[in-house]
C-alpha cells in the first residue's frame, strides 16, 4: 500500500510592507543620528505622544531596548523602530529629513492626520 497524502506547506507571500516609508534623506539622516548615538542606543524610535494643541505629536529619540510590539525597520545606517502603539497612526506614512537655510527635521506625509495645528508641532487623527 502506497501513502499518497501530500503535504503542503502555505505558500509565503511577500514581507509585509512597513508602516511608515522612509525616504533615502531620512535613511541618511537615521545614519547619521546613529554614528553619534550613545553608546548604549540600539536605534532609532518614532512615536506619538499626546502632545500640542491638536492632540498628538511625532517624536524621534534613540532607543536603549527593543519592545515587544514595535515595528522594527532594519536600514543601512541602524535600526528604526516604530512605537507599537502608534503605529496605527503612522499606517501609510512618509517620513523624510528637510533641510534648507532655516530650519531641519523629519518631515511627515501621513494620510491618517486628519488636521494639524497652525504651527506644525501637532495633528490629530
Amino acid at each position: 500500500m502506497t501513502d499518497t497524502t501530500t503535504t503542503s506547506r502555505p505558500a509565503r507571500g511577500p514581507a509585509p510592507k512597513a508602516a511608515v516609508t522612509l525616504t533615502p534623506s531620512a535613511e541618511a539622516r537615521i545614519a547619521e543620528l546613529m554614528s553619534k548615538a550613545p553608546a548604549d542606543a540600539i536605534g532609532v524610535k518614532l512615536s506619538t505622544p499626546r502632545r500640542g494643541c491638536s492632540g498628538l505629536a511625532y517624536s524621534v529619540d534613540y532607543v536603549t531596548t527593543e519592545a515587544k510590539f514595535d515595528e522594527k525597520i532594519v536600514t543601512p545606517g541602524g535600526v528604526f523602530y516604530i512605537d507599537g502603539a502608534s503605529v496605527l497612526y503612522l499606517v501609510g506614512s512618509v517620513m523624510d529629513w528637510r533641510e534648507d537655510d532655516f530650519t531641519a527635521g523629519f518631515v511627515f506625509e501621513n494620510p491618517n492626520a486628519k488636521g494639524a495645528c497652525g504651527c506644525g508641532e501637532s495633528f490629530m487623527v
